[in-house]
């Protein structure tokens, strides 16, 4: 995958988490594009390599982030 298009996905995943509307899992990876186990992995590295801190929210049925904050040049800030 092209670094265009990985930074594109990540920014969407981004807002979706934002605007805590990613839908489940298999709603989200629709959304993205892409296989439900490719979001899975695109997930996990975030939380690993770049400490974003989410997670699946079943009552509002969206991965949301535990801090307020976002993706900014492939690093997540936390806001205040």
């Amino acid at each position: 995958m092209s670094l265009h298009k990985y930074i594109n996905r990540v920014e969407q995943l981004d807002q979706l988490i934002r605007l805590e509307s990613t839908g489940s899992p298999e709603e989200c990876a629709k959304k993205l594009s892409i296989s439900k186990r490719s979001l899975y992995s695109l997930i996990d590295e975030l939380k690993k390599d770049f400490k974003c801190p989410i997670i699946y929210n079943r009552s509002r049925r969206s991965y949301i982030y535990t801090k307020k904050g976002r993706i900014s040049n492939l690093i997540f800030e936390v806001k205040s």
